[in-house]
């Protein structure tokens, strides 16, 4: 291929994609992948610790999934489950309710992405309380269709010239304890931002006429930020004592990503719902509403149904998707190999004044890029080091325009952990040592 392949084939394309439909990083095309590691159409490899934004937790091309795809489209690429069942979506069906972090019976309905999972959890909601009134956090992401948009609070190109959003929808602060006052211990803290929490309760949203509350226990595109373990138990005794549901999102932090099979289990917290899509499928277009069994038979087909949704290729991608977490045990191995990024991350942390709080949940972090003199958010510094990283050879990508986001595929292998550690560190350095300089495209990079 020629040097120029990257570039030719991004400008044919910018005639015909609208600037909406990307978040701009990088200026490759991807042409391939295996385990950890992408390829772009020039043939430049690149150690992935984005893991195609958390939705190929399995790695890229997984012998498993693959044979498991190409077994079933010999065999039948789509009848609609909207009408007819299909042997791999029923038996995932069972599955995945019996994996869910729910106790007691549980049903779900089938979508193509988290973002529709999302919407079927409001309708799943106002359907089963017969309320109208809906309450998320400032700086979730629970995707892009009008519902799971307007519970959204992550980005003002998300709302700006599209509305009037979904009507109903109260968002209240997240506790990012990483803004904590100084000197606040964390019962302060919690004590602090559950009272926040309550203020619209006690002045204009009445909790009888609220259907639901849902949250990212450990928000995904806002940071890579958990919440702390009490805050959330105040949050979910309040929803029960008041008839309301609550609803976990697992799209982006779930399937193992964070340690455990879902992020809701580091909280000892039972949801009545939760969304689940991205790495279900090995990134195939599959999500899933799960939740408790007499919430999900509160709507009638077809409320929630899709031509393509359960389909027997991406259903049969995850039977094969779970058969490699629970075979190769990924949610093990992502606790295990989150301590060795954890302990780098604070040792580089130790070294450089530009590196504020370092997050890790597994493979699952949060890097902050801070100002040395005042520790506010740097976004020059930033870009600056996903940059170098991805010239160096890997690729990470920037959230809230100064935090690194590390979510390498759950099957690295050590080696190219330890790689991806070396290349970090030499940008790490190299920004220390006043070398880097931005990209042309910079104003460009990022959300």
């Amino acid at each position: 291929m020629s040097t120029n392949s990257n570039r030719k084939l991004l400008a044919e394309e910018a005639e015909a994609l609208a600037d909406a439909a990307r978040i701009n990083y990088f200026n490759i095309v991807i042409e391939s992948g295996q385990g950890a590691v992408v390829k772009d159409i020039e043939g430049k490899q690149y150690i992935d610790l984005l893991s195609s934004a958390s939705a190929t937790n399995t790695g890229h091309a997984h012998p498993h999934v693959v044979r498991a795809i190409q077994e079933q489209a010999a065999k039948l690429i789509q009848y609609t489950p909207a009408y007819f069942a299909n042997e791999p979506a029923a038996k995932l069906a069972q599955r995945l309710c019996a994996l869910a972090p729910i106790s007691g019976s549980k049903k779900l309905a089938w979508g193509n992405s988290g973002s529709d999972a999302n919407d079927g959890i409001i309708k799943f909601a106002r359907a089963y309380t017969k309320r109208p009134y809906l309450v998320s956090f400032m700086g979730a992401y629970h995707g892009s269709t009008y519902g799971s948009m307007s519970l959204s609070a992550v980005s003002l190109n998300m709302t700006r010239n599209i509305g009037p959003l979904l009507p109903g929808v109260i968002k209240v602060p997240y506790p990012d304890p990483w803004q904590r006052l100084k000197g606040e211990s964390e019962d302060d803290f919690v004590t602090r931002m559950f009272a926040e929490f309550k203020r619209p309760f006690e002045t204009f949203l009445p909790a009888e006429e609220t259907a639901l509350i849902i949250i990212e226990p450990i928000q995904g595109d806002g940071g890579i930020v958990k919440a702390p373990t009490a805050f959330v138990r105040k949050v979910a005794e309040f929803a029960h004592s008041h008839g309301i549901l609550f609803a976990v999102d697992e799209v982006n932090q779930g399937l193992g990503r964070t340690g455990k099979w879902w992020s809701i289990q580091h909280f000892d917290i039972e949801p009545d719902l939760i969304s689940v899509g991205k790495s279900l499928a090995s990134g195939l277009p599959l999500s899933a509403v799960i939740g408790r069994a007499e919430i999900m038979d509160s709507l009638g087909a077809p409320a929630h149904l899709f031509t393509t949704s359960g389909n027997p290729v991406t259903t049969a991608a995850a039977m094969a998707t779970l058969d490699v977490i629970e075979d190769e045990q990924l949610v093990q191995r992502s606790a295990d190999l989150g301590k060795e990024a954890k302990e780098f991350f604070e040792a580089e942390q130790a070294k450089y004044d530009f590196i504020g709080q370092c997050r890790m949940y597994g493979l699952d972090g949060g890097i902050d890029i801070v100002d040395p003199q005042t520790q506010k958010p740097d976004p020059v510094a930033t870009t600056k080091l996903i940059y170098r990283i991805f010239e160096l050879g890997a690729i990470m990508i920037s959230l809230k325009t100064n935090v690194l986001r590390f979510q390498p595929p759950l099957v690295i292998t050590e080696k190219q952990l330890h790689q991806a550690f070396k290349i970090i560190a030499q940008a790490f350095s190299e920004l220390d040592e006043g070398k880097l300089t931005l990209p042309h495209n910079a104003d460009n990079i990022g959300w």
